[in-house]
């Protein structure tokens, strides 16, 4: 799965260890005149980097999708629907405290008495499904080729290839990071003794004066960390270690030949195995947030005075945990967008990825059976700074290019809050065929288990901020089809002449327009007008 990698330290690593990122019209300003728009140069406040993605072009001069413009002038009055919104990521928090009044309840289902009520298939699936069961950690997909051993699978030598670089890379990362938890620590140790508390502040480091040569090496690293957008050491030793265990899960599940993290006692090959799994949609340790993260960016109760507010105001998540620490099963996610249309979503969220796929046609075939549903999925595009059109990556609505199994599937790049050259995310893939619109998706803030909040980057938080749209168009506009929905959002969103910097690569700067097929960044308060127009 491609979620969350350690980026921020990623810059920094080769440096640190030498040393020591209706009635209204269409907005017609942005479309027509962009370059008009005064760039952000000042820091965005606190406020506005909680809140960026909701924020306006033109008003704020940061590139979100002007939904709280939408709430003050187009739906302030107004009463909407409820729209159900499926979340298949890994586990929900669903007793988080600004997620607790937005969770869908199946009320077929009796709780905890051991029935499939409702025959749907699932027992005591009350607000929705776990198809991980107690299992967290898991293979990469390429990894479970190799590990089959057929040599004559079409893939075995790429996914050797890849593993062997993979692998060698990762080793060296996490010696990297070994060696620069080892600095930072001894850095904290000497450094606490010297001012005699272990609580010191960045200018007490910064005003030590000393001919130690160990001292000052130390005041050397503490100040490189703080220098690199560490708030203080206990921060930096914590970020670093969160690095740690990332690329040790990695080594030790993800690309363990021998590791096998199913545990629910299904043929993950044979998709007619069903009724595995349970209805604990909770994550399985708090560290397994993206989930709640996600939910949060859809629905976080809005107004409530706690933490975030959702994009959409009328909605209720359906929690079906698919994602591991690892690639998710295309068994798994196939199942789940079935259990979703067949349950009542509208709209189904999707920020996993992988570039590998051993049942593909089986997950193509639930996403054609959503949109002859009339249901939408909003998919993430991924975060490795490619572009779609060249590369396959799952899930997707084609093969090769081809024609589209789907008219409702929605691929969505990620956008920083700062107008300008930078304006698309580094990490974020790209696509004139393949990607459809780009959305808020860096450095953004939402819930995380156990009451908590945390800002996270990713195409993983831009589809669910574009699911929000849906959510809200489809609750003020219900007779819409799921087709016209995907296409207001193509339609209405802003189109920019802006030329920015394309994968992170400073080389390559294209006009954003050329790294979508809308050509545009989706914007709620259009959306909802031309949603208007069009419902008459």
């Amino acid at each position: 799965m491609k979620l969350m990698k350690p980026l921020l330290l990623s810059a920094i690593v080769a440096t640190t260890l030498s040393s020591c990122g209706g009635g209204a019209d269409i907005v017609s300003t942005p479309v027509e005149n962009i370059d008009s728009v005064t760039l952000k140069v000042s820091e965005l406040t606190e406020n506005e980097k909680h809140t960026w993605g909701h924020l306006d072009l033109v008003k704020d001069t940061i590139p979100g999708m002007s939904v709280e413009k939408a709430y003050a002038e187009i739906i302030k009055n107004k009463k909407g629907k409820t729209v159900i919104v499926a979340v298949i990521d890994s586990g929900i928090d669903i007793e988080h405290e600004d997620l607790v009044d937005v969770i869908w309840v199946n009320k077929g289902e009796i709780a905890g008495n051991g029935i499939d009520d409702d025959n749907n298939g699932y027992i005591d699936d009350i607000h929705g499904w776990n198809y991980l069961g107690d299992a967290y950690d898991e293979q990469l997909e390429y990894v479970r080729i190799l590990a089959m051993g057929d040599t004559n699978h079409p893939d075995f030598a790429k996914a050797q290839a890849e593993y062997d670089k993979e692998y060698n890379e990762t080793v060296q990362r996490k010696a990297q990071y070994d060696q620069i938890y080892a600095q930072v620590k001894e850095a904290d140790s000497l450094v606490s003794k010297y001012l005699g508390t272990e609580d010191y502040t960045v200018a007490q480091v910064e005003a030590i004066t000393s001919e130690d040569e160990a001292l000052t090496k130390a005041t050397g690293v503490l100040n490189f960390m703080y220098g690199n957008g560490f708030d203080n050491t206990q921060v930096a030793l914590t970020s670093i270690n969160e690095g740690l265990n990332y690329f040790s899960d990695k080594l030790n599940a993800n690309l363990n030949l021998e590791f096998n993290g199913r545990t629910t006692g299904d043929n993950p090959d044979d998709l007619t195995d069903v009724g595995y799994g349970n209805g604990n949609v909770l994550p399985s340790e708090k560290g397994e947030s993206h989930g709640t993260h996600v939910a949060g960016i859809i629905a976080a109760s809005r107004g409530n005075g706690l933490g975030v507010d959702g994009v959409a105001n009328n909605v209720l998540i359906m929690s079906l945990r698919t994602v591991p620490n690892g690639d998710e099963r295309d068994k798994d996610i196939a199942l789940a967008i079935r259990y979703a249309v067949d349950n009542g979503a509208k709209v189904i969220n999707g920020s996993f990825g992988k570039y590998y796929s051993k049942h593909s046609d089986w997950v193509r075939d639930a996403i054609a059976y959503a949109s002859e549903n009339n249901v939408i999925f909003v998919n993430a595009a991924g975060n490795e700074g490619l572009d779609l059109d060249l590369i396959a990556c799952y899930p997707n609505d084609q093969v090769d290019n081809g024609p589209e199994v789907s008219e409702t599937f929605i691929t969505v790049g990620a956008l920083e809050p700062k107008y300008g050259s930078n304006m698309v995310a580094a990490f974020s893939n790209y696509g004139k065929i393949n990607v459809d619109v780009f959305a808020p998706g860096a450095k953004i803030y939402s819930t995380t288990p156990e009451n908590e909040y945390d800002t996270k980057g990713g195409t993983s938080m831009a589809a669910p901020a574009v699911a929000g749209v849906a959510a809200l168009i489809w609750s003020y506009y219900p007779d819409l089809t799921a087709k016209q929905v995907k296409q207001i959002i193509m339609d209405s969103g802003l189109a920019l002449s802006t030329k920015v910097i394309v994968g992170g690569d400073t080389e390559d700067v294209q006009p954003i327009g050329d790294l979508s097929k809308s050509a545009k960044i989706v914007n709620a308060y259009n959306a909802l007008i031309m949603a208007e127009q069009l419902s008459k």
